[in-house]
């Protein structure tokens, strides 16, 4: 696995940490470890993503994602053999 792929697999992880936390906050919004997870957990995912931009291309259509020029076309498409 290269440096790329191992990127999206951490990020995958990683968003998975925290969408299951924002499905534990739905029914325990006052849990404040459950927060502090979420913050820590959400800052760790925002920064891989932004790492991730800057190298390959943007995750998401976010103006932050892109800099000064439109890179979301950028990604290889599935049938272009990117996710297998």
């Amino acid at each position: 696995m290269g440096n790329k792929e191992q990127l999206l697999h951490d990020i995958g992880i990683v968003d998975f940490v925290v969408t299951e936390l924002t499905l534990y906050l739905d029914t325990h919004p006052h849990d404040q470890r459950a927060l502090e997870y979420y913050a820590h957990y959400n800052k760790m995912k925002n920064q891989m993503e932004r790492e991730f931009s800057q190298k390959y291309y943007p995750l998401s259509t976010r103006l932050e994602d892109c800099g000064n020029e439109w890179r979301w076309g950028a990604a290889p498409l599935p049938w272009e053999g990117a996710c297998e």
